[in-house]
């Protein structure tokens, strides 16, 4: 699971088994160890939403998605979902889950669980 945060919004990405095991648990969660602390982020199917939800609290940002979306993701061919939250302050948080995908440049990251790029040719 990537995660990343640039002013009001958050924007996670996820391989395939991760997409899977949110289909199939309803969690996934990872974390950032900074020695003292840490950073933790989840994903978490919501019963009643019909849109994506955060919360920050403890040092741990979850992001709900509807219970429905979470099972059906894994199935289809959806890249991903976005919502803007309007917040008590007025201000707005924007929110995107996505599928991640294998890069198209010569990335020395591990990308054997993402999803094939469709702006490539992958054969």
């Amino acid at each position: 699971m990537k995660i990343r945060i640039k002013g009001n919004s958050v924007r996670i990405r996820l391989s395939r088994t991760e997409v899977e095991q949110l289909s199939t648990a309803g969690y996934i969660e990872d974390r950032t160890d900074f020695g003292t602390s840490s950073f933790r982020y989840a994903l978490k199917s919501k019963e009643n939403i019909s849109g994506l939800e955060a919360t920050f609290s403890l040092g741990k940002i979850t992001m709900y998605v509807p219970s429905g979306i979470a099972k059906d993701w894994a199935g289809n061919e959806t890249v991903g979902y976005d919502n803007n939250v309007s917040l008590p302050n007025g201000k707005r948080l924007y929110l995107l889950l996505e599928k991640d995908f294998k890069c198209i440049d010569n990335s020395n990251e591990d990308q054997s669980d993402n999803y094939d790029n469709p702006n490539s040719d992958c054969n």
